[in-house]
């Protein structure tokens, strides 16, 4: 209901100040998924999650968690707390259950906002790898174009699922997830370049 409410009432004027277009929607998977997503600012996701229908189990840091009206807004909407300064073994079994449950993830795998402009994506962090063997659920790739701004566009363009099947009953020493981790960072990597293959084809 909140999440109904929250979309309701915030849609219209958030999409004057941050118009919002989420393509490839027809790629999101029926049943569990992850859907991992580059980290340009703290609009992200509340752009992302106004703009869809989906219900969604969202991992942030701990600290967007620590203001009391805050918190209990986003554990409402489904917010699952992680501390980034280790291995948060709570919040990844959080993770889990939430997918044995059929339920869609929402990951930004960096762990933190890429600051630097020259850069696409900052390091990875193993831990959606990790889960995603564990639970043997598809991976769903999303590239926002452009770091969000007042009365810009942005966009946001989900991919096509893929699996870390080549991994499932391994033993996920720190090798195994490093090899793994590197499949997801080219299958972000090659989202963002047929995003901007689709914007090259149009004005063509």
């Amino acid at each position: 209901m909140l999440l109904w409410l929250s979309r309701f009432f915030a849609f219209i004027p958030l999409n004057i100040m941050h118009p919002t277009f989420v393509k490839g929607k027809k790629n999101l998977p029926k049943g569990k998924a992850i859907l991992c997503c580059n980290h340009l600012s703290n609009w992200d996701l509340i752009l992302y999650y106004l703009n869809t229908t989906q219900h969604l189990k969202v991992l942030a840091k701990k600290e967007a968690f620590e203001k009391k009206i805050q918190g209990w807004y986003l554990k409402t909407l489904g917010g699952i707390p992680i501390d980034r300064e280790g291995n948060d073994i709570n919040a990844i079994k959080d993770c889990m259950k939430a997918l044995k449950e059929n339920k869609k993830l929402f990951i930004f795998p960096e762990g933190t906002r890429l600051k630097d402009d020259t850069k696409d994506l900052g390091e990875l962090k193993s831990g959606l790898a990790l889960i995603a063997i564990k639970t043997k659920t598809p991976i769903v790739p999303i590239w926002i174009k452009k770091r969000p701004k007042l009365f810009r566009k942005s966009v946001y363009v989900i991919g096509k699922p893929f699996e870390l099947s080549e991994f499932y009953g391994q033993k996920l020493d720190e090798e195994t997830l490093k090899k793994a981790n590197e499949i997801v960072r080219q299958k972000m990597l090659e989202q963002k370049e047929l995003s901007q293959k689709k914007k090259k084809e149009k004005k063509v």
